[in-house]
């Protein structure tokens, strides 16, 4: 990891960002760093859906892989997006659970496809359509994309969690 002076890191400050374990980490490599946080910052930009659909699906992209660290991280910005806290807890086994609208559950359905086998099938998108327009969907696709890629990142680069503790479906991973 890179001291917290290292110039990259200091650009991100001077950007407002926070600085993470994963920017020290990325920071070895400036350009990726500016990258990276150009497009993950960029994504919570956009603004066609709402911040909270999208952390919701931030955080079934992160349970269905492990990531206790992007899970640690993305819990306090679901709730701050709206986010509530029973339905945190209910996204491990969420076709069942009766709490989810049925734009919410084409949404995360639409998710699970993807993140699981990198496609959805045509009746899924179909699904999504009937509640998303296009630019909607692009705008679901690529933060479910995204943070399906975070976690191997992560693992890959062996980013370390930290001292946080790790609470909800994805503290056991």
């Amino acid at each position: 990891m890179c001291p917290p002076d290292a110039p990259a890191l200091v650009a991100l400050e001077q950007r407002g960002i926070a600085i993470s374990e994963l920017y020290r980490v990325l920071a070895n490599h400036p350009d990726a760093l500016d990258a990276w946080t150009r497009f993950a910052w960029g994504l919570r930009g956009l603004s066609t859906t709402t911040r909270a659909l999208k952390e919701l699906l931030i955080l079934r992209a992160v349970h269905k892989s492990g990531a206790r660290y992007a899970w640690r991280d993305h819990v306090p910005m679901a709730r701050q997006a709206g986010v509530p806290d029973d339905w945190i807890a209910a996204l491990p086994d969420w076709a069942e659970s009766p709490l989810f609208d049925a734009p919410t559950r084409a949404a995360l359905a639409f998710a699970d496809e993807l993140i699981e086998f990198g496609v959805a099938q045509d009746d899924q998108l179909e699904e999504l359509g009937r509640f998303y327009s296009a630019e909607q969907v692009i705008e679901l696709t690529l933060t479910v994309s995204f943070y399906t890629m975070v976690p191997r990142v992560l693992n890959a680069l062996r980013v370390p969690l930290g001292d946080d503790e790790v609470t909800g479906p994805a503290a056991s991973r």
